[in-house]
């Protein structure tokens, strides 16, 4: 059977990134451009000026891809590239970028969802991963608990009501002093510090998330007493998101019978939760997957795994594709 080789590129935020996967799960290549230090002194990423990075590098990452993977455009059979969702902007510089690589070259477009690029980042991680399986899906910008029962096929079951757990994270981080990315940084000042303040959890009947009370608590600890322990608010705002995500989860596998748990996105490199998640699947005797770090946050090798499953699904694209900064997962 001919490998097939799928060209991805991810562009919906701050990174910039070309790679080649073949058959949907061996990575031949995965360049990534980052601009973490451009909007370290801002806090955060800044649409306007990560739209830009993107135009400026986007065709001298495809092309340090493409000679990475030692391979050529003629040897391509699909594009894949981000339609959403993220920030319009930098979305739109992906989505035309790939476009104009469809027309030129005559190869296929194939549409991704962010959010399902990174529960297909586990596939080139663990070669056997196969669905059905439950996802907990924790970044920046998502917080997603998705039954996945085919390749292409999702059930959301819950999702945040308002904060995800990323921006959480960001946002404390940044009250506490510890400045951008924040995620990273509270994991590594909360391993100095003890679970010794209660912080409020949010608990719903189904399976969403909030974390905008937690968020909102510690900044206003923080307030009251500048001088209050940061080691030990970082350890027990960890602690009681990582409760919040472990109970929904937990009713989950318990309802629907699941003994696979797979969890994405950027917070999943967060060694708290991972080892939380590994004590869980321990108890329950089931099995929990992790991407490998570099597959955690955004990459486009992820794009093309996922972009490969869309492809052998017969889901092309027209050259009309347009950027999505709200699309759905499963649309």
């Amino acid at each position: 059977m001919k490998d097939i080789l799928i060209l991805g590129i991810e562009s919906s935020c701050d990174e910039t990134s070309v790679a080649i996967v073949k058959n949907g799960r061996e990575v031949l290549s995965n360049v990534i451009n980052s601009q973490i230090k451009i909007h370290e002194e801002y806090g955060g990423v800044v649409p306007e000026i990560a739209s830009r990075c993107h135009t400026e590098v986007i065709n001298g990452v495809m092309k340090e891809a493409l000679k990475e993977a030692k391979v050529s455009l003629d040897d391509i059979d699909a594009i894949a590239v981000t339609q959403g969702p993220g920030l319009v902007g930098a979305l739109l510089v992906g989505v035309s970028y790939a476009k104009g690589l469809s027309y030129v070259t005559k190869k296929p477009l194939i549409s991704v969802n962010h959010i399902e690029g990174h529960i297909a980042g586990n596939y080139i991680t663990h070669k056997d991963l196969k669905p059905p399986f439950l996802c907990l899906i924790i970044s920046g910008g998502h917080t997603h608990l998705v039954r996945v029962k085919d390749y292409t096929e999702f059930e959301i079951l819950g999702k945040t009501r308002d904060d995800a757990i990323g921006e959480a994270f960001d946002k404390v981080a940044r009250v506490v002093g510890l400045g951008y990315p924040g995620g990273p940084k509270v994991d590594n000042l909360a391993k100095e510090g003890k679970e010794n303040i209660k912080l409020p959890e949010a608990h719903f009947d189904g399976y969403d998330f909030s974390f905008s009370g937690i968020k909102t608590a510690v900044i206003n600890l923080n307030h009251k007493d500048p001088n209050i322990n940061k080691a030990d608010l970082c350890a027990s705002f960890e602690k009681a998101v990582t409760d919040m995500l472990l109970e929904n989860v937990e009713k989950a596998v318990d309802n629907f019978n699941e003994d696979k748990i797979v969890i994405a996105g950027g917070v999943s490199r967060n060694s708290y939760i991972r080892n939380a998640f590994d004590n869980f699947a321990k108890k329950k005797n089931i099995n929990v997957y992790y991407p490998e770090p570099i597959l955690c946050t955004d990459n486009a090798a992820m794009i093309a795994a996922a972009g490969y499953n869309n492809f052998k699904n017969g889901e092309i694209a027209e050259l009309n594709l347009n950027a999505v900064p709200n699309l759905k997962i499963g649309e």
